[in-house]
């Protein structure tokens, strides 16, 4: 294994997108991030960065700590081995809450009560 590897190769190689396209894409974008700094897909990410990745779908970031690097796409099992979530839990659920009231918008019109228990969870992340 080497040292370092590509940024958009490293991320579709550890199954947290499902093509290197998308990869890149998001590294153009400006949105994953090493030490607060934007990552272009020609970046190299090495063991030990940490690195924030925004969710394919909705609001939050995860932080993931480097721990193996691999360029060939393998199981999830060996691609998690490769790296360390530092994700808070609360990111997760709020994560899990957005999901859930875009499924409930997708019904049709919210009644006066979902709508309220959607401004509650689009609160939260104008807090964060």
């Amino acid at each position: 294994m080497s040292d370092s590897a590509r940024a958009d190769k490293w991320l579709w190689a550890t199954r947290f997108f499902k093509t290197r396209g998308l990869a890149a894409e998001v590294c153009m974008t400006g949105k994953l991030k090493r030490n607060s700094h934007p990552l272009k897909p020609a970046s190299t990410v090495q063991k030990n960065d940490v690195l924030e990745i925004p969710f394919i779908e909705g609001p939050g970031l995860r932080q993931i700590l480097v721990k193996e690097i691999i360029i060939k796409r393998v199981g999830a099992p060996e691609a998690q081995a490769c790296y360390q979530d530092l994700t808070s839990p609360e990111i997760y659920e709020a994560h899990k809450n957005w999901q859930i009231a875009r499924q409930e918008a997708a019904k049709g019109r919210p009644t006066k009560r979902n709508r309220r228990e959607i401004d509650k969870i689009h609160g939260f992340w104008d807090d964060v």
